[in-house]
């Protein structure tokens, strides 16, 4: 009799989510390990159980190694991704100016607590720090646009050296043609026969 299909759903039996966990988290891990050794590449395996424990496995470069390769490659997303996170917690800067302005016009000012103040207090700090981010974002693309165009423009200044330097000699060449040129006629001019000289 042939194995059949498991249906995929959340098993409800504790014991026997226990062992199904077990025997599929060593079976992803020894697939993974044979991923890397059948094609040479570097494979990270992290997987937290429904208690919240964390298991991990590396084959071919270390744990720390592909992550540090991930981060680099990913660094753009996990920046923004963060920035998203952190702003969808928080007012917009104007949203906090507003509320601020609102609470100071109010007319029993006296009554404001201190924990107010300082949760406002803290999100003016948090957009701040955000608006900071997107500063320095926007200005690091603009410093990596500016040294694409700068490498564009060595380029093209080599080209245009290498230009230069074949018309100059060219130039130099069409020089010594015409004075070779000039030499010719001035020879030939210098050798007239005697008898025109007796004539002149």
């Amino acid at each position: 009799m042939g194995r059949r299909k498991v249906e995929i759903k959340r098993i409800e039996n504790k014991s026997s989510r226990q062992v199904t966990f077990c025997k599929r988290r060593n079976g992803l891990i020894e697939k993974a390990r044979q991923l890397s050794v059948l094609c040479g590449s570097s494979v990270a395996v992290l997987i937290v159980s429904s208690t919240g424990k964390v298991y991990s496995s590396s084959s071919g470069d270390s744990m720390a190694k592909i992550l540090k390769h991930y981060e680099v490659q990913h660094a753009d997303k996990l920046k923004t991704l963060d920035l998203t996170e952190k702003t969808q917690n928080y007012l917009s800067l104007n949203e906090l100016l507003e509320t601020v302005q609102r609470k100071l016009e109010a007319a029993n000012v006296d009554n404001i607590s201190v924990e107010s103040l300082i949760s406002l207090e803290e999100q003016f700090k948090t957009a701040l720090s955000l608006t900071r981010a997107r500063k320095t974002e926007l200005m690091m693309q603009l410093v990596k646009t500016l040294q694409e165009k700068e490498k564009l423009l060595r380029e093209e200044n080599k080209v245009l050296a290498s230009q230069l330097a074949k018309i100059g000699k060219e130039n130099e060449f069409l020089e010594a043609e015409d004075e070779r040129a000039m030499l010719l006629e001035y020879s030939s001019g210098n050798n007239q026969p005697e008898t025109l000289r007796l004539l002149k």
